[in-house]
């Protein structure tokens, strides 16, 4: 195995991507960096599936270093450009400590970033972020309608930071997108898929739920809503808060949930075929087992 300067291993959920980078870190004397927009947060470890979900929350596993996990309280923002600035130091630390900078996570925006860099965005006031978001959770036909017909994302937290552009500029996001991008991380970095077979995902989706749910999901839940945090930002998050709410009964709540990764799971292979140009896909423990060799 040629070793690279930087990875990026990318997969749909459940995919094992996670596993993966800590035997290639292992291996090849790597800093595992959080490309999960999700587990960047403290408290929700289980719902978000975090390596952290069955580890005491550290700075590393096993003797690897672990960056970007659990290190936001469910009350912080976090934009993109955030994330980004994050990651280059983490980047720029794991380089100066000797380390190999291996970017993990299913999370498509940041991905992009870290390749690519972004496109110049304003600044956006906390009324107008929340008038967006508020909107998205009460109304998303209303707050689809105010979007230009291009813009075909459905994730709730991709359709508001869309409206909160537009509410705040005038002008849409994907006008600024048109922008030349600046500040790509790890343009060169070597980039890996995990991409088992959707049976191999179903299977492995509906065995991980109720493991998170005897882990402490349901716990997280409660932390959510007393933190009045956007549940819609996480699959299971809402499903679970419904729950507590009396929206739904524990056996809807658990098979909302198991239906809904699974859409989530086709949407990232959608986007990883389409936006992700991998170097290598790897679709099985052989294919795994080989690459680690």
């Amino acid at each position: 195995m040629i070793q690279r300067t930087a990875y990026i291993i990318a997969g749909p959920t459940a995919s094992g991507k996670s596993d993966f980078a800590h035997a290639l870190a292992r291996k090849i004397g790597g800093t595992i960096i959080n490309c999960d927009s999700v587990q960047i947060y403290r408290g929700i470890e289980n719902i978000s599936a975090s390596p952290f979900a069955a580890h005491p929350i550290t700075d590393e596993i096993d003797g690897v270093p672990y960056r970007l996990f659990s290190v936001l309280e469910l009350a912080k923002q976090i934009s993109v450009a955030d994330y980004l600035g994050y990651a280059r130091r983490e980047y720029d630390a794991a380089h100066a400590s000797g380390r190999v900078p291996i970017f993990v996570g299913g999370t498509g925006y940041y991905i992009n970033a870290i390749l690519h860099g972004i496109s110049p965005m304003p600044d956006i006031s906390d009324d107008v972020r929340r008038r967006a978001r508020e909107l998205v959770a009460t109304d998303m036909t209303a707050a689809r309608q105010m979007l230009p017909p291009e813009f075909t994302a459905t994730d709730p937290q991709r359709v508001a930071r869309a409206l909160e552009v537009f509410l705040q500029t005038g002008r849409h996001l994907i006008e600024w997108q048109s922008v030349p991008r600046t500040g790509a991380v790890a343009p060169g970095a070597y980039k890996i898929l995990i991409n088992p077979s959707g049976d191999v995902l179903r299977n492995r989706i509906a065995v991980r739920i109720p493991k998170m749910m005897a882990g402490g999901a349901l716990d997280e839940a409660r932390t959510i809503i007393s933190h009045n945090w956007d549940c819609t930002r996480a699959i299971g998050a809402a499903q679970l808060c419904a729950y507590l709410r009396g929206a739904m009964t524990l056996d809807e709540c658990v098979q909302n949930w198991i239906t809904k990764t699974n859409q989530y799971a086709k949407r990232q292979r959608t986007w990883f075929r389409t936006q992700f140009a991998a170097d290598i896909e790897l679709r099985d423990e052989n294919a795994i087992n080989t690459f680690l060799q």
